[in-house]
């Protein structure tokens, strides 16, 4: 009998902040058949990046941890925090499979990213050795690279909230009640996260 092999999903991005579209695409994900656990992986302070906009790496890792601690489906990631920059994501997935080499890794990518696929650090190694579950985003056409077995488009809820949106909102004093989780919000609310 065949040992039972534990399939991840990796869900990356700054989560500046992490909303509930993110959490619906990993709930929904992890509830699948295949997939035993999504983690969210934070990427990393990123020195080309606004960092009035971006928050502190850490900051970021705090909020996905309220948004995911009492969902064992769900799991907060610092993995990239203590690799080479940049982060490429071709390296992540490597030095996980290498970390864990009992469990199976598939990247949780949106349509908008296959738009670019070809342009990431190594794609053909991605496409080549990962599984990559590809999510709908609002209004993204039929997207590249389906007809490879490997490469599978998911039926979640499409959400048109970003983090940009609820950035605006609280530089705007106004409520981004309902588009995070409830202890997000109470964290942010105790903040002047945005607001400056």
């Amino acid at each position: 009998m065949a040992a039972y092999r534990k399939h991840i999903g990796l869900l990356f991005g700054s989560f500046n902040p992490v909303h509930i579209g993110h959490l619906i695409i990993a709930e929904t994900i992890a509830n699948s058949n295949e997939i035993s656990e999504v983690w969210l992986i934070v990427s990393p302070q990123n020195p080309l990046k606004d960092k009035k906009s971006l928050l502190n790496q850490y900051d970021r890792l705090h909020l996905v941890t309220l948004a995911t601690e009492n969902n064992p489906l769900l799991k907060a990631s610092n993995i990239e925090f203590s690799l080479p920059k940049p982060s490429y994501t071709i390296n992540t997935l490597t030095y996980l499979q290498e970390k864990y080499p009992d469990y199976e890794f598939s990247l949780i990518v949106g349509e908008d990213n296959m738009e670019h696929f070809h342009k990431w650090h190594n794609y053909e190694a991605i496409l080549k050795y990962f599984n990559l579950l590809v999510y709908p985003r609002p209004n993204y056409p039929a997207i590249k690279y389906l007809d490879l077995t490997n490469v599978q488009r998911l039926k979640v809820p499409v959400l048109e909230i970003s983090s940009t949106h609820i950035r605006q909102l609280l530089k705007e004093g106004k409520s981004i009640r309902y588009l995070v989780p409830d202890k997000v919000y109470d964290y942010i609310m105790s903040t002047n996260w945005w607001r400056k």
